[in-house]
């Protein structure tokens, strides 16, 4: 998911992060200016949805220009090799090495 909180406060003529945060705190959500910091330039870790709810309503927008999906991003089962077959290339893939929980890799077999 892409986080699209500065576009859409700039879309209804929002500019600053304060600007917003005092917005927010009229309609009863009261934000420190860490976690608003956060919200304003970042991707959130996490968000309650009647805090959505708030920033939905103050911005005057709809959820889905908030959270852009991203399904391209998913990684699914069996897409390397469907991806490589697509290609028909006639090139080998590439050689996986596989690693440990700790990050080193394993050596080779």
């Amino acid at each position: 998911m892409k986080w699209n909180l500065r576009l859409t406060a700039a879309n209804k003529g929002i500019w600053k992060a304060s600007e917003l945060q005092r917005s927010l705190a009229e309609h009863g959500l009261v934000i420190s200016a860490g976690k608003m910091s956060g919200l304003w330039s970042g991707q959130p870790v996490s968000l309650k949805l009647e805090d959505l709810d708030v920033i939905c309503v103050v911005l005057g927008c709809e959820i889905g220009d908030l959270l852009i999906p991203e399904p391209e991003k998913v990684r699914r089962p069996g897409q390397e090799e469907t991806i490589w077959a697509a290609a028909g290339s006639g090139t080998a893939a590439p050689k996986v090495i596989p690693k440990r929980r700790d990050g080193r890799s394993l050596p080779p077999e």
